[in-house]
């Protein structure tokens, strides 16, 4: 394996070395077994991130019958996704101040200790807690993984390794149920926590000896007011989310007091950005076409995926009649077609040196795989075809989410690498929360209509928590309902899903291309 170059000139706005503000540079090319290792680490992080949610989901049942507290159980994931998504810029910014090894340590050591509490939580409000503090090194891993291989790959090589990741987190986000019901079964659900610790100990040790950017040396402002407005405005949007038409109407006061929180906190907060000495995230860079387009387009994939995918395997099951394991093997074609364009299609545009040819078709074949899907459940398909429209989601999504990452950071200078990554990973959790909430409100919607005056939201609650097991307590009318409901309502989350990805693949149209450097440093557009 090449090492990547990376004798290059500082960005046109950063000429002089002692610029206060100016990261660790890149030293000379590191040898392939460092890099192997530094990737090893950063895949294991991404493996820890990925597998813990999907993990913990399956094991939320046993921890209630342990523990009680079934009317806090859904803050179990909150607490989680409040905590991990609010920390993304920070930790970007603040690997661009003190390099990506230091905070690696952070991160994995606050994730760690937080799976450590949880294993030996005694009670939901412990555990709740802990799954907070477990969330707060949870930000950083995504972030962090992606942007150390900033460090040492150019961005005309790093496609290669983008693939790698998409295809793991691909791999991992469906081990992690299997994983998890086994480990439950077989061990008891503290053991979906213990389970980090090896990996995130052989992680740390990776990072440990691969990573070896040196501190700056020079003292930088850090933006914590900015930070502080960013995490409520943040918080009190993902408690909109999360408890909007479950634990109080879309159209209620509560609601709309949220929504006048978040608003005037990212009032507050970008009024702060304008006028920090060193901010979280520098506005100017919204200037750059492919910086601002880049973190949109992020946040509307995220935002169809999950938007169109979150209540499939439940139509599996509620329509097609199939059972809970037939119904996961149906998600393997996406992950069969994510792995293999992520592979492969690196090599190629590490090769060309172009990538938006292939942003644009992976892209294309997403919003069109997300359409036919809502024709076949239109027209209540058979299985086989939506087998073929899960295969072209998942080529289309691993051309698409490697080079839209490897776009971005190639468009900014060295020096706000973790920056424009945390951005990048602040959109797409984001765009996924609000996915998630647009299909549930839909799903609701139609149930509720579907059932009018008999708990349409309540039948919908208890179908998404319980399944086929639910389905079969209902008379057969209700079945039939049901169906009809969930057909109908997927439909109306794939065409949204199908629209967004249109959306997005019209603003990457008119996306400027840069050419992949071959150089880790050099001057950007931004």
């Amino acid at each position: 394996m090449s090492t990547p170059h990376t004798n290059a000139m500082r960005p046109a706005d950063a000429p002089a070395a002692s610029l206060v503000g100016t990261p660790p540079s890149p030293a000379a090319p590191i040898p392939a077994a460092r890099l192997r290792t530094v990737m090893a680490g950063a895949l294991l992080a991404m493996v820890l991130a990925a597998l813990d949610q999907n993990i913990v989901n399956t094991a939320l049942p046993r921890m209630v019958g342990d523990l009680g507290g079934m009317a806090h159980l859904s803050w179990v994931v909150t607490a989680f996704m409040l905590t991990s998504t609010t920390t993304t810029p920070l930790y970007g910014k603040l690997s661009d101040i003190y390099g990506r090894r230091v905070l690696f340590f952070v991160a994995i050591l606050l994730f760690l200790a937080g799976s450590l509490l949880c294993g030996a939580a005694q009670s939901m409000g412990q555990l709740i807690a802990f799954r907070a503090l477990q969330g707060l090194g949870a930000g950083g891993l995504l972030v962090l993984a992606q942007a150390a291989i900033g460090d040492v790959v150019s961005p005309r090589q790093r496609p290669r390794y983008q693939g790698l990741f998409t295809g793991t987190f691909a791999l991992a986000s469906i081990a992690g149920p299997l994983l998890g019901g086994f480990i439950t079964a077989a061990l008891s659900w503290r053991w979906v926590f213990y389970v980090n610790l090896p990996v995130g100990i052989l992680a740390l040790v990776m990072i440990a000896i691969g990573l070896r950017s040196p501190p700056s040396g020079q003292v930088r402002p850090i933006d914590y007011a900015g930070a502080l407005l960013l995490t409520g405005a943040t918080a009190a949007l993902l408690l909109l989310l999360a408890w909007g038409g479950t634990v109080f109407p879309w159209a209620s006061a509560d609601s709309a007091a949220l929504a006048a929180v978040t608003a005037a906190l990212v009032g507050l907060f970008l009024w702060r950005e304008a006028r920090a000495p060193e901010p979280l995230i520098r506005l100017s860079l919204f200037r750059n076409p492919v910086f601002a387009r880049g973190v949109a387009v992020g946040g509307m994939m995220v935002f169809a995926m999950l938007g169109s995918t979150v209540f499939l395997p439940l139509y599996f099951q509620l329509v097609l009649g199939m059972d809970p394991a037939a119904a996961g093997a149906m998600m393997l074609p996406q992950v069969a077609g994510m792995v293999l364009t992520s592979v492969i299609g690196g090599r190629i545009v590490a090769r060309l040196g172009r990538n938006k040819p292939f942003l644009l078709a992976g892209l294309g074949l997403e919003a069109a795989a997300l359409a036919s899907l809502a024709a076949f459940a239109f027209i209540a398909a058979t299985p086989g075809a939506f087998l073929v429209s899960m295969g072209a989601l998942g080529l289309g999504m691993g051309m698409g989410m490697p080079n839209l990452t490897t776009a971005v950071q190639n468009a900014v200078a060295y020096r706000e690498l973790g920056a424009a990554t945390g951005a990048m990973t602040f959109a797409r959790s984001l765009g996924g929360a609000l996915g998630v909430a647009a299909s549930g409100a839909i799903m609701s919607a139609r149930l509720a209509a579907a059932f009018a005056g008999a708990g349409g939201t309540a039948v919908a609650d208890n179908l998404a928590e319980h399944g086929m097991q639910a389905l079969s307590q209902l008379t057969p009318a209700q079945q039939a309902g049901v169906s009809t409901a969930y057909r109908t309502a997927l439909t109306g989350c794939f065409l949204l899903s199908a629209v967004v990805m249109t959306a997005a693949l019209l603003l990457v149209l008119g996306l400027p291309e840069l050419k992949l450097r071959n150089e880790i440093e050099e001057s950007s557009t931004a």
